[in-house]
């Protein structure tokens, strides 16, 4: 059988390997075991119950206060001992996170043959998303099978000098999770009844002083729109919380809830008015879905979803996300522009077409 190493560690990760893991066990060519690095602890091991995926190999690295350097080092030194001992023939990551970068860089380490899901999406800023931009090109350079979401994705691969042949446009794994969770008699008790924002925020490179703006602009939002309920699953990281609580503290239309496992959180998106996130995922969510999101970076690698009037690069500035919050509630004209969904990514079958690739290009 054809050893394959899945890799994950984060609650995004869990979410998108989720369907690849389950497409690959079915086909009897292949020997599946799956790691986790524990970068993320409660809330990656919370998504990978809902979505009943068994960890064999779990790195245990979170730590309290964890620096970029102590998750590097310690994935790669605990990796070892796991690659040494199920001798995968291929190790499979995705995106850009720093386990899929450490275990990558460990995977060349052993000579063994790497395969990037959600590979070649590129904001061309090294620090923006941070370390992201970075992760994702550095990965590209180690691995051999490149598993693109988009054609503009594999242009970008192309153009660093990625063989071709080795890259395979396949929609992105998100929506196959995403079309499957869509439940039309869902409740929840936190989900409101009436109009609702859905605010998510946690990216590095915005701590604190571009959160500090973020969440200084939903408290003006909350003011003026009393009527409208903004929601925020608030991230794990005490300093966002600490953050959030200092600005938003007592304000009776902003809900913040603990964060919602897979399943929730799609169906919370699906009944928002809109979206206000600083993810890459739900970027890509909500343009399925033809959500308006407003999302709050500098810039993205997901740069062809701006082509798209339901995906808005507003930066962090308070005054900007303000403004442009303020027309989606004021201007029904413009909301309607951006309630535009697109199938760029895919209609929920890239797992299968991932599976489907790898199955062949392995019995080579």
């Amino acid at each position: 059988m054809i050893k394959i190493l899945v890799c994950l560690g984060t609650r995004p990760e869990a979410i998108k390997m989720s369907k690849i893991i389950s497409e690959l066990k079915a086909k009897k060519i292949f020997d599946v075991k799956v790691l986790s690095s524990g970068q993320h602890k409660e809330m990656v091991s919370d998504a990978l119950r809902e979505l009943k995926i068994k960890v064999d190999y779990d790195l245990k690295i979170m730590k309290i206060g964890q620096t970029l350097f102590g998750i590097t080092a310690d994935i790669l030194n605990k990796s070892e001992a796991v690659i040494r001992e199920f001798l995968p023939d291929i190790v499979l990551v995705h995106g850009d996170t720093s386990t899929a970068f450490a275990l990558s860089l460990a995977a060349f380490y052993s000579k063994i043959t790497v395969a990037h899901v959600e590979a070649g999406l590129r904001s061309h800023d090294i620090y923006n998303p941070y370390p992201e931009e970075f992760n994702r090109a550095a990965i590209a350079r180690i691995a051999k099978y490149h598993f693109a979401p988009t054609e503009s994705a594999k242009e970008n691969l192309v153009r660093e000098g990625i063989d071709e042949e080795n890259i395979f446009v396949t929609g992105n794994t998100v929506i196959d999770v995403l079309v499957d969770n869509i439940d039309e008699k869902y409740r929840n008790p936190n989900l409101p009844m009436g109009d609702f924002i859905l605010l998510t925020a946690h990216r590095r490179e915005s701590i604190p002083d571009g959160l500090s703006a973020l969440f200084r602009a939903v408290a003006r939002i909350a003011r003026e729109f009393p009527k409208v309920e903004i929601v925020y699953p608030i991230h794990k990281n005490e300093l966002i919380r600490k953050l959030a609580g200092e600005i938003l503290f007592g304000m009776e239309n902003v809900k913040i809830i603990e964060p919602l496992l897979p399943h929730d959180f799609h169906n919370f998106l699906y009944r928002c008015k809109f979206v206000i996130t600083d993810s890459g995922g739900i970027q890509e969510e909500s343009a399925y879905l033809g959500k308006p999101a407003l999302v709050v970076r500098k810039c993205t690698e997901r740069k062809e979803l701006l082509s798209y009037s339901s995906i808005k690069l507003v930066g962090t500035g308070e005054n900007d996300v303000f403004s442009e919050a303020k027309k989606l509630l004021e201007n029904d004209e413009e909301y309607r522009k951006m309630s535009i969904s697109t199938k760029l990514l895919g209609e929920g079958d890239a797992s299968r077409k991932i599976a489907s690739e790898l199955s062949k290009l392995l019995k080579k």
